[in-house]
Formats: C-alpha cells, sequence, structure tokens
C-alpha cells in the first residue's frame, strides 16, 4: 500500500481489493480532510446507487463551506453515463470536497474498466491495495504493521506469528501492534508464543491441524470452543481447506527441502515443512475426498447450510475418516 499524502488530494483513487487497506485508505482520506477542517462530513455511497444529478449534488459547493469526503464504492460497477460525470467533475473539483474512488481493479463494462486509469490521468492521488495472498506479502505486512507500532521484528518472529494466528491481515495487525506493546518494541519468536500460547489453540487453523491429523476428539473440542469465544464459522472453514490444500500440494511435489521448494510452491519454508509432517498418513484417496469436504463446507458456511456449525462438525470428521482412507 503506497504512503497516503500529507495534505487531502480532491481526487483520491483506492485501487484493489484488500478490504482492511482499502478500509484504512479511506480512513487516511478523512483524517487529512478534517485535519484542515475538524468538522468534515464523511458519505458514503455505491455507484451502483448513484445517478449523474445524485452525484453532482454531492459534490456541489455548500453554502457554509463545510469540508466533504465523499466514497463513491464499487466503482468497479460502474456504467457509462456516471464514469463520463465522474470525470468530468474531476477536470474541476470543488473547493472543500474529497472524491475518494474505490475501486478492486476489474470491471465487466468498459467504463468500468478504463475509469482507473483516466482518474489516474486526470491527476488523482491513487493508494494500492493490492490482495494480499503471497506468503512473501503476508510477512512484509506483518513486518511492517510492526514497525509502524514502533517495534522490531526478527524473520522466526514473522513465521511465528504468522503460525499462530492465520492468515487474517485484521488479527495479524491487532496481534502484531499488541505484541510491540506488551514485548517492549523488539518482538521475537519467543515473545509471540508467549503471546499466544493460549490463544493459538483455539483458532481456525489449530482446528485444522487437529482435523487433518486424524484427531478427533480434540478437533472437535479446539472447534466448539472457538466457536464458544466467536472465531467466525468462515474462517475455520478457510483455515480447513488451507491444510488440506496445503497437504495437497506438498505431497504432491514429493519431497526435498523446504528452502529449495519455497519459491516453487509459493510457501515460507516453515509451511512447507510442517505439512511434509502432516502428509504422513494420507493418500491420494484420501486428499481427493478432503478436497471435496473443504469445497462442500466452504459453500455450506456462506449460505447453503442451515446449521453452519453442524456442517462445520460434519467436516472435521469426515476429514479425520479421509486420513484414514486407502
Amino acid at each position: 500500500m503506497t504512503a497516503p499524502a500529507t495534505t487531502s488530494a480532491p481526487l483520491q483513487l483506492v485501487l484493489g481489493e484488500e478490504e482492511l487497506l482499502v478500509e484504512r485508505a479511506v480512513r487516511a482520506a478523512l483524517d487529512q480532510a478534517r485535519q484542515e477542517d475538524a468538522t468534515a462530513e464523511l458519505t458514503k455511497v455505491r455507484v451502483s446507487d448513484l445517478t449523474p444529478p445524485g452525484l453532482a449534488e454531492l459534490v456541489s459547493p455548500s453554502l457554509f463551506s463545510e469540508g466533504r469526503v465523499i466514497v463513491l464504492e464499487g466503482a468497479q460497477d460502474i456504467g457509462q453515463e456516471l464514469a463520463d460525470a465522474v470525470l468530468a467533475y474531476a477536470k474541476m473539483p470543488a473547493d472543500g470536497v474529497v472524491l475518494v474512488v474505490v475501486h478492486t481493479g476489474g470491471g465487466r463494462s468498459k467504463a468500468a474498466k478504463s475509469l482507473p486509469a483516466a482518474l489516474r490521468k486526470a491527476g488523482a492521488q491513487v493508494t494500492e491495495c493490492p490482495k494480499i495472498t503471497r506468503p512473501a506479502d503476508r510477512e512484509s505486512f506483518v513486518r511492517n504493521e510492526v514497525r509502524q507500532a514502533g517495534g522490531k521484528i526478527d524473520p522466526a518472529g514473522v513465521a511465528a506469528l504468522i503460525d499462530a494466528v492465520g492468515s487474517d491481515l485484521r488479527e495479524l495487525a491487532a496481534a502484531a501492534s499488541q505484541l510491540v506493546a506488551d514485548s517492549g518494541g523488539r518482538v521475537d519468536e519467543e515473545a509471540v508464543r508467549r503471546y499466544h500460547r493460549g490463544r493459538a489453540d483455539v483458532t481456525g487453523f489449530a482446528v485444522a491441524e487437529k482435523a487433518v491429523a486424524g484427531e478427533r476428539g480434540a478437533a472437535l473440542e479446539a472447534m466448539r470452543w472457538a466457536l464458544q469465544i466467536g472465531v467466525a464459522h468462515v474462517l475455520i472453514a478457510d483455515a480447513l481447506a488451507d491444510a488440506v490444500r496445503t497437504i495437497a500440494r506438498v505431497s504432491a511435489a514429493g519431497r526435498g527441502n523446504p528452502n529449495q521448494m519455497a519459491g516453487e510452491l509459493g510457501m515460507p519454508p516453515w509451511k512447507i515443512r510442517k505439512a511434509q509432517g502432516q502428509s504422513r498418513g494420507w493418500t491420494q484417496a484420501g486428499l481427493a475426498e478432503a478436497m471435496a469436504v473443504v469445497a462442500r463446507v466452504n459453500a455450506e458456511v456462506k449460505g447453503q447450510a442451515a446449521d453452519p456449525a453442524y456442517a462445520l462438525e460434519r467436516a472435521v470428521l469426515e476429514l479425520a475418516a479421509a486420513r484414514d482412507k486407502r
């Protein structure tokens, strides 16, 4: 994510699909505006709910010159008429108004696809918020979070934090900030393990570890406790899917040095090493069955199942059974 400017740009483009980074970029735009006008108001509207006259009303000069931040969300769904109106406004932005266009970078229509480039050409301040999927990018995110919190973290500490918390950026950001505060600024593997010793046992990833190890009772216990303390159904399902897919990929790659395999598989060595251990006892037939299970439960917890907790329980039992499949 590129650094925001120190003063409010009247036209801003927040580009990308990483929700946390998008939210931060919008918040930064509001904070910047309020540094210049403490009464600046925030208005969010989806482009699908907006018309050109509606846009004109939102950005029209205020009688009392109050500052405003107008956020157009979902600009990847914009139509030609509204896109033309946005670009026409961009040529002569109103005083005291900050227009923030939020766009994933995709889009179906020609107008939607071409809007980011047109806004760049119009001089928009651009904040890139790309989806963080690669392990290296996630590790970089953690290091940056610790740095922004005023601390330092070593590579082992980064790996331990991701191992304990998982891939959810919000949780990683919150944990990084808390660890810096608790450790006096220097975060290492020992500090992470000490802080997360209790918490790691109830994350979706801990549930997944026990499930793929065939530990039915322990997996169910961890899952029920995780749900009880508020871990979302979808996060547990995602963790189950990540564990199974990782084992399948590492198993298919064959035995090897995790450090040498990291580049080929796009995973950190510690994750490959763990998956190599977990893959023992799994057959190709069992992994194929497990892949079907995690695909199904992912859909179930997103609305297809009447009882997502039961769907997760069934998936955990089926994964443990799949591990025994010969």
